[in-house]
């Protein structure tokens, strides 16, 4: 499956106050690229989509991220069948390459009227192959 790439600087909003990103920033980065990515996919598509929801995250921290680092966030999507895909997201530190932390979301497709769980549809499987 194809990655996506984005690449964000730690700003002081980002921290906590050990002066480190804080651990909820990094959720919120999580599912910012998680979008970012889905919009990419499907922008020159006409099919009525689906709606994803988290149904976890796991998230494992290497390294800290401190107060002007660059960071090189990479996702991809592992699996997508039945009515939920696995999402990873890798947080990297830009200068040394070097794994910061790592993020595994559960995510449910639904249906965009009735908001209730779809099976993902062979046309959303090929968007993601």
């Amino acid at each position: 499956m194809t990655s996506f790439e984005q690449t964000l600087t730690v700003t002081s909003d980002h921290l906590d106050e050990l002066q480190h990103v804080n651990n909820v920033q990094y959720l919120q980065w999580v599912q910012d690229i998680a979008g970012a990515h889905w919009k990419y996919l499907i922008q020159n598509n006409p099919t009525e989509f689906g709606l994803w929801v988290v149904r976890s995250h796991h998230i494992e921290y290497k390294r800290q991220a401190k107060l002007g680092d660059t960071l090189r966030v990479v996702t991809h999507v592992a699996t997508a069948e039945g009515f939920q895909s696995e999402r990873l997201v890798r947080f990297y530190l830009g200068e040394t390459n070097t794994l910061v932390a790592q993020c595994s979301t559960q995510w449910c497709y639904l249906d965009p009227k009735t908001q209730k769980l779809l099976r993902i549809p062979p046309e959303v499987q090929a968007v993601f192959a």
